[in-house]
């Protein structure tokens, strides 16, 4: 995987993140830099060991499925980013309260994340160098999420939905990419 296929799945992968975050500012009303570390270091951390989590797991069943690992890929990266897409377009409202303290922000981690375990499955398959790769996209989604914190506060949520939206995209994208490498090239 190439650097920047790399960087546009952490990007992609952290557009929930973001948009959380931008919530999170929103709710705050004028949040202070501790948290925008505060939510930059919880997504930024759990975006980064989901993948590493589902890179353990498809290792563990990579040689059983090695014939049909870029239909996995593509399957699992476009029903992330179809589920992503779909959210993006249903208008409601999260309601988040303004506190920053673990018991609020570990369930908006976990579940900022999920999507992000899948990702590592296929990074499984796909022979990625894991260390890099997860340190990558956790560093990217804390920027991600710690800037989404202040321009919340700024701009509210006009930007959540564009943000899931263009990320759920990207990752259909990568998934047809995938197949579409590994059927031609094959």
């Amino acid at each position: 995987m190439q650097l920047y296929e790399l960087f546009i799945i952490a990007v992609s992968l952290s557009m929930d993140a973001f948009a959380v975050s931008v919530c999170k500012g929103l709710s705050a009303g004028r949040p202070r830099l501790g948290h925008c570390l505060t939510c930059g270091a919880w997504f930024g951390v759990f975006q980064g060991l989901m993948p590493l989590a589902g890179w353990l797991l498809g290792v563990r069943f990579q040689e059983l499925i090695v014939s049909v690992d870029h239909w996995i890929a593509f399957a699992l990266l476009g029903l992330i980013g179809f589920n992503m897409a779909r959210e993006s377009r249903g208008g409601e409202a999260e309601e988040l309260d303004c506190s920053f303290s673990p018991r609020a922000m570990l369930p908006l981690a976990v579940a900022t994340s999920i999507d992000a375990l899948a990702v590592g499955v296929t990074f499984a398959f796909l022979k990625v160098d894991i260390v890099p790769a997860v340190l990558f996209i956790g560093v990217t989604t804390f920027v991600l999420s710690a800037a989404g914190t202040k321009i919340g506060a700024a701009f509210g949520v006009r930007f959540k939905s564009r943000a899931e939206l263009a990320g759920g995209l990207v990752l259909m994208g990568m998934g047809l990419k995938i197949l579409v490498e590994h059927t031609l090239l094959a």
